[in-house]
């Protein structure tokens, strides 16, 4: 018999309206810890979006979705309809299926009458469910209502989910990771700045960033305080983000889109991470080279990573904010190393992608038939 906290005995499916790439290892781990495997199911983005997708999995198996959008993303009444799901649900069989908890996925409903039809489970994975009304509410919550059990990304997400009345008892945290237990150790860095602060910003250069309050921040700080800014990624705002940096904040430095082994040394380097925009996947990493960070508050993601120990979670568009966490942050280096200990000691012991894979399993395991073991 197979150890039910370390694997899932059964053959397993997940449906996702876009698989993008900083998904894959979490899903090859997933599928190394299921006997019959992962198959993924998952189709393209619209270009507007922005995401960096793949179909390149090492461990778990892909398969291609054909979506059809209906309007934006971002528009009200946005929905997204999947074609080649009963092939794809046909040809793999899965023992249990994982869905998006997201009501505007309209063939998610045939997969789990599918599913139900076969008295095999169905788990729901999302943000949460923020209080609406209207006909759209009720909607989410008869659709939600309906899985055997739901994952969360945050607590907030598990105490909305258990607001609508699903069983808290069916409901698991998994917070979201993107990036696996470190094995290095923490750099080791001196107790004062030399000459001055060094702060990082990795990410996609858009909009909703929110670099420039980052550089006008910078430049409102006191001369004693005023960091090298790194700014590290591409994007269409690149050009008017030099501009305004060589006018108001010429410390800055643009190394360009860097990954993996190259993004390591600046890391390294660092002494606080930033992030005041949306969006949040350089975090973790950040964490897991013993950073500081300062984030904005968004979707209930960040409130279990960033904490008054290891952080500052500000006001999305609150330029104030920022500055105010910016000068607490550089006042005090003694401080900042030890928040700095307590992120890597974070995502070491509580959020990775190892803990995050053994809440799916746990979650699996709860309601599979034990029968096939």
């Amino acid at each position: 018999m197979m150890d039910f906290s370390k694997s899932f005995p059964g053959r397993l499916g997940l449906i996702q309206r876009v698989l993008p790439g900083y998904r894959a290892p979490f899903f090859d781990a997933l599928s190394a810890a299921c006997a019959g495997g992962l198959s993924v199911f998952a189709g393209q983005p619209l270009p507007v979006e922005s995401i960096a997708t793949t179909d390149k999995l090492n461990a778990a198996r892909f398969a291609q979705a054909r979506n059809v959008h209906i309007f934006n993303p971002q528009h009200p009444l946005y929905f997204c309809y999947q074609r080649g799901l009963s092939g794809w649900l046909a040809d793999w069989n899965p023992d249990a299926l994982i869905i998006e908890a997201n009501f505007r996925y309209l063939s998610s409903p045939a997969a789990m009458r599918w599913m139900k039809k076969r008295s095999r489970p169905v788990i729901g994975w999302g943000l949460g469910a923020p209080l609406s009304r209207g006909a759209l509410s009720s909607l989410r919550k008869n659709f939600l209502l309906q899985f055997d059990a739901l994952v969360a990304y945050s607590a907030r997400g598990a105490e909305q989910y258990a607001g609508l009345g699903f069983p808290a008892k069916k409901i698991f945290v998994a917070p979201n990771a993107v990036a696996a237990k470190p094995v290095q150790p923490m750099p080791a860095r001196a107790d004062r700045f030399d000459p001055q602060p060094v702060m990082l910003f990795v990410g996609r250069l858009q909009t909703r960033k929110r670099i420039p309050s980052l550089l006008k921040a910078c430049a409102e700080l006191p001369e004693q305080l005023k960091p090298r800014l790194v700014i590290i990624g591409d994007g269409p705002e690149r050009k008017n983000l030099e501009s305004l940096a060589a006018a108001i904040y010429p410390a800055a430095e643009f190394p360009g889109a860097l990954h993996g082994p190259d993004l390591a040394p600046y890391f390294r380097a660092a002494d606080l991470f930033a992030l005041p925009g949306t969006g949040g996947l350089a975090v973790q990493e950040a964490m897991t080279y013993g950073l500081p960070v300062i984030v904005a508050q968004g979707d209930g993601t960040q409130d279990d990573l960033v904490r008054p120990q290891n952080g500052w979670q500000i006001q999305p568009n609150d330029d104030f904010a920022l500055l105010f966490a910016l000068q607490q942050a550089l006042s005090d280096v003694t401080r900042l190393r030890q928040m700095g200990a307590e992120s890597y000691r974070i995502v070491s012991d509580e959020i990775n992608l190892e803990k995050m894979v053994g809440v799916f399993l746990d979650a699996l395991n709860s309601i599979f038939n034990r029968d096939l073991v």
